[in-house]
């Protein structure tokens, strides 16, 4: 079997960290690539040389020339400026537009085939940026995020409940970041309903905290962003895709009617298999529900007109 090959563009945490998650389970050969000389090339020659202790023997090169990169089966986009204390995603808005348009045009000419995961924040908004660039169809564009922010969600009530977080099962819609949409309906503990577990006021507040946990660990960290849970949640795409799962995960998809929403990339549960997206899923939604979603999808769609895309 030829392994596959995933490139990631940004060598900083986020990145760094994917590819030591991806080399970790031997599920591709990496190419880090980054417009910093010397980085990409230390990070992956570092990493190269734990796999005699970790005991894994995949390909790991470090590198500033996108030719490295080409025919890459799946390009994980997390170049760009990181969220600092006080700063919105929205601030980040048009300088990370000009980072994800350069970076996708490159890939897409080396790698023309490849699935595009985008991590770059403002991320629904960089996520149609790379589609708009790539002209890839839109199976293959996706944004990570909803598994990310449905891993807070779940953590956050697993501690509430003191129950294993695996016993825990929901998930999060639209956009990512303040208007964010938790479904307490569809979560469950071990199938029970969330709701006859704890009172409505204490998930109200796991919501509030998932909805703003991007900023907890900013605030917290002061000089960066988070990068462990978020490179866990690309890899969870990943193997979702590689090993063609039909996982069912929350993911930043660009919608043309669904939810009767139309031309925007939101938040919702997707089949993820070897073609990338292989079915958007619609659940029924309350009309509280599809209001929170469509204002989220507003709120996407003004930044998309900021950026022309």
């Amino acid at each position: 079997m030829i392994r596959k090959k995933v490139t990631v563009v940004g060598s900083g945490n986020v990145g760094a960290e994917v590819a030591q998650r991806l080399v970790d389970k031997q599920m591709a050969d990496v190419v880090l690539i980054d417009i910093l000389e010397g980085v990409p090339q230390g990070k992956a020659l570092d990493m190269l040389e734990s796999g005699p202790i970790e005991g894994y023997d995949v390909k790991i090169t470090g590198t500033n020339d996108y030719a490295a990169t080409a025919n890459s089966d799946l390009v994980v986009i997390t170049a760009g400026f990181a969220r600092k204390p006080g700063m919105s995603r929205d601030d980040l808005l048009r300088k990370n537009y000009e980072v994800v348009k350069g970076t996708t045009e490159k890939v897409a000419k080396y790698s023309p085939e490849a699935i595009l995961i985008v991590v770059t924040n403002p991320l629904d908004a960089m996520v149609q940026t790379a589609f708009k660039v790539s002209g890839f169809p839109k199976n293959r564009v996706l944004g990570m995020a909803g598994v990310l922010d449905t891993a807070r969600y779940r953590t956050f009530i697993a501690e509430a409940l003191n129950v294993s977080v695996l016993d825990v099962h929901g998930f999060v819609l639209g956009g990512h970041g303040d208007t964010m949409v938790p479904v307490p309906r569809y979560t469950t503990v071990a199938g029970i309903p969330v709701g006859d577990l704890m009172p409505r006021e204490e998930l109200e507040a796991i919501i509030k905290r998932t909805r703003s946990g991007g900023a907890e660990v900013v605030n917290l960290l002061k000089t960066g962003s988070a990068f462990y849970a978020p490179s866990s949640a690309v890899v969870e795409m990943i193997d979702a895709i590689f090993a063609d799962r039909k996982r069912i995960l929350p993911c930043t998809v660009y919608l043309e009617g669904e939810y009767g929403i139309h031309g925007v990339f939101v938040g919702v549960p997707v089949k993820l298999g070897a073609r990338g997206i292989e079915q958007i899923v619609e659940i029924k939604l309350t009309p509280e529900e599809q209001a929170a979603l469509e204002k989220s999808a507003a709120a996407v769609k003004e930044l998309t007109e900021i950026i022309g895309v």
